[in-house]
């Protein structure tokens, strides 16, 4: 389905932005922290019994709303400390370049454990945000969260960006997304914000539920990830 087709139905405008999404945002991760707890169990058991390190990913803050900065939760798929080393170590230069020229992702990762590569590719690492759409950071559906590095970076990049990312920073960034439901990974930085700017411009529960209902079939088949 293109993208356009999201868009065949009547929108409610601002008083669904900001009133009525964040009552379905707390109603929906209650029922889905219920439904996905044996999910968590599994995930946190066997991330544990794969490799050593904390459940939860230890990576820095994420830019939201406003940009402002929170902490994104995350079940821990790499090696302890792969952000910093990504950066900092000199034996992922290489990889660092690699990173940065393909719109900070990578096709092969060797910082990714094999219980990783598993829970990226059905997306049970990003369920934990459950818990920043609790706290009122993150939204059920929004656009992506980036790095602060990431967004300068990008943004350097792609400078026709920077107007449409502050339209993308008006809102809560979300679990899921236009862009996730469009292609993940495989679309650039520039195209990403783009489809994020009108995910903005078009906001409404119609297109919320339609994106949540092509979420499923996204976690399972694994297109599009990385």
């Amino acid at each position: 389905m293109g993208i356009n087709n999201f868009f065949s139905y009547p929108f409610i405008g601002n008083s669904y932005n900001n009133y009525f999404k964040r009552l379905i945002d707390i109603i929906g991760s209650l029922v889905l922290l219920i439904f996905f707890l044996p999910v968590y169990t599994l995930a946190a058991l066997a991330i544990k019994l794969d490799s050593e390190g904390p459940i939860f990913a230890d990576v820095p803050e994420r830019i939201g709303k406003d940009r402002r900065t929170f902490k994104m939760y995350k079940f821990r798929s790499m090696i302890v400390n792969a952000h910093y080393l990504l950066r900092q170590d000199s034996r992922f230069k290489k990889l660092f370049e690699e990173y940065k020229r393909s719109s900070y992702k990578l096709k092969e990762d060797p910082r990714i454990t094999r219980v990783g590569k598993f829970i990226r590719h059905h997306s049970i690492d990003e369920l934990p945000q459950i818990i920043n759409v609790l706290r009122g950071e993150m939204s059920l559906v929004g656009p992506r969260a980036y790095y602060p590095d990431e967004l300068e970076n990008q943004q350097r990049r792609f400078p026709q960006t920077r107007k449409l990312m502050d339209k993308v920073l008006s809102v809560k960034p979300g679990i899921t997304g236009l862009w996730q439901v469009s292609g993940r990974s495989e679309i650039n930085f520039d195209k990403r914000i783009a489809i994020d700017a009108t995910y903005v411009d078009r906001i409404s529960l119609w297109l919320d539920l339609k994106i949540i209902l092509k979420t499923p079939k996204i976690m399972i088949t694994g297109d599009g990830a990385v």
